[in-house]
């Protein structure tokens, strides 16, 4: 092997990946792919933070954002000569760029350098926000009915330039629809010059803050007033401006600021685990949703009854899973055992709701009880339905629980076990986060879906009475998954204003939806 193949082989490569407008669903699969597989990951202040999920937990973050007009954690020159770097260490680094790296992203002048250092590179384009902008806004750039040309400029040019390439004499006529990135600053400036060379004043513009967002904000005005707009509504960068006739369909074809709970800032406090089925839903009518975990699961110190019952599972007449997490650590430790589902042949097993059933099912076994009523009532009344006296019934459960399941199918004449397979752990850190989201005002909803979530999440409020806790919560909805939830909240002094019929996440969610629509406090 010569030195020029041995120096080629030891550098790294460099990925420019695009991270789109915010919305962290419009990253390309192949971004995703490579988000999935870095050593390095070089991040924007664009680039929406939930992406970094995506990434090896062993990957070092380096944040490297540009705030407009604020301070930058890094010159660009720095991070050229960081990107250089980590290529010559031999690392796979993404670098990860907001919206398209080729389109006022300053990909090229990156890759430059690192064609200048030899070392290989691949870009990976982005959605632009020029388009996300104009369609999470309801504003199609191009309609046949109003223009077929569309131009984007930047608003906010090279200051070390000697002078604008940027020829508004020709822009301010020659395309139907404008597209301006960075040119809040700059609006006054920009207006005038298309104003001064032939651009109507009463021309339809609108301004995008933070598209694709659910921080997004809109606002709509004409080339003479649009500044003023902007300046009332207190719009901030980023934030793209959108310039021609084609602002008019806004009104029409607007659809994401228009979903139920767009604006609406709701707090999520299951486990990061089970977080991802409520938040989805949630945002899919427009929520930002803030998590803020009250729980974390962890197995029990001791397995010693649940290897017990384990060991003599076919002497169970009924094996009962009352949640999510039991289902998930009873097969976990069945797993360290060296067995599997077929360890539970002969027990007929029971579930409280659906959502445990679906659990079950992914270990292949379909339960044979789902009661009509999704709680512990309502299973200990199916089962008695069934029939208990004289049955052997295991419960594999959390080391702390409510005891009436396994009350009232004792008094049933049933022998019942309770086996311990995982405990609830009230997480630490970001209480001051909370409290002050909370003191300022900023959080429409908060949701429970457990007692202990409700039990936890005082916890983290740390209220010092019950009068400052009513102050912090003063505007607060509270929706809660069932009644026993419902009640954990009442006896704490808070009152519960949702609550579906049924008990399950996609019913709390339309539960939710529903209160709004019907407040008329939906957007």
């Amino acid at each position: 092997m010569n030195t020029s193949e041995s120096t080629s082989r030891s550098r790294g490569k460099i990925y420019l990946v695009g991270a789109g407008p915010g919305d962290p669903g419009l990253l390309t699969l192949r971004g995703k792919y490579l988000l999935e597989r870095a050593e390095v990951v070089v991040y924007d202040y664009l680039a929406n933070k939930k992406l970094l999920q995506h990434v090896p937990a062993s990957a070092h973050l380096i944040y490297v954002g540009k705030k407009g007009g604020g301070m930058h954690a890094f010159s660009q020159e720095e991070i050229n000569r960081m990107l250089v770097e980590q290529g010559l260490a031999g690392k796979m680094v993404v670098r990860l760029k907001g919206g398209d790296p080729f389109i006022f992203g300053r990909g090229a002048e990156e890759i430059e350098e690192l064609v200048a250092a030899g070392i290989p590179f691949e870009v990976v384009p982005g959605v632009t926000s020029a388009t996300a902008a104009a369609t999470y806004a309801g504003i199609p750039i191009t309609h046949r009915r109003y223009t077929a040309s569309v131009a984007f400029i930047t608003g906010h040019e090279d200051p070390t330039k000697l002078e604008s390439n940027i020829h508004w004499d020709k822009l301010a006529t020659g395309a139907g629809t404008l597209v301006i990135f960075m040119g809040i600053k700059n609006l006054p400036f920009i207006t005038a010059k298309l104003m001064e060379h032939g651009r109507s004043p009463d021309t339809p513009v609108a301004v995008v803050r933070w598209a694709s967002t659910p921080e997004q904000q809109s606002v709509e005005g004409t080339l003479a007033t649009i500044t003023e707009v902007v300046r009332e509504a207190g719009i901030k960068p980023p934030a793209l401006i959108i310039v021609g006739e084609v602002v008019k369909l806004r009104s029409t074809i607007d659809w994401y600021e228009r979903r139920p709970l767009f604006g609406k800032r709701i707090v999520v406090t299951r486990t990061r685990e089970q977080a991802s089925d409520l938040v989805a839903l949630l945002e899919e009518y427009g929520a930002n949703c803030l998590e803020y975990s009250t729980i974390n699961i962890e197995p029990v110190d001791d397995y010693q009854i649940l290897d017990r019952e384990i060991a003599r599972l076919s002497s169970c007449d009924w094996l009962i899973f009352t949640s999510l997490n039991a289902v998930t650590y009873f097969f976990r430790r069945l797993r360290e055992l060296g067995l599997d589902a077929r360890s539970l042949a002969g027990a007929r097993i029971a579930v409280v709701g659906r959502a445990t059933g679906v659990e079950l099912q992914r270990y292949g076994i379909t339960a044979d009880l789902v009661p009509e009523k999704f709680t512990g009532e309502g299973l200990a009344e199916a089962l008695i339905t069934a029939g208990v006296d004289k049955k052997r019934i295991v419960i594999p459960r959390a080391l702390v629980a409510r005891d009436v399941l396994p009350e009232m199918l004792t008094e049933a004449g049933a022998e019942v076990i309770i086996a311990p397979v995982y405990q609830n752990v009230p997480p630490k850190g970001r209480k001051e986060q909370l409290r002050e989201e909370l003191a300022a005002g900023a959080i429409d909803m908060v949701t429970f879906t457990s007692s202990s979530t409700v039990t936890n999440f005082l916890t983290m409020v740390d209220a010092a009475s019950p009068v400052e806790l009513q102050q912090l919560m003063a505007g607060v909805e509270i929706a809660t998954i069932g009644p026993i939830t419902a009640k954990t909240v009442v006896e704490s002094g808070l009152q519960v204003g949702v609550q579906p019929e049924h008990y399950t996440i996609p019913d709390m969610v339309q539960a939710i939806v529903a209160h709004y629509c019907r407040t008329g406090d939906g957007a």
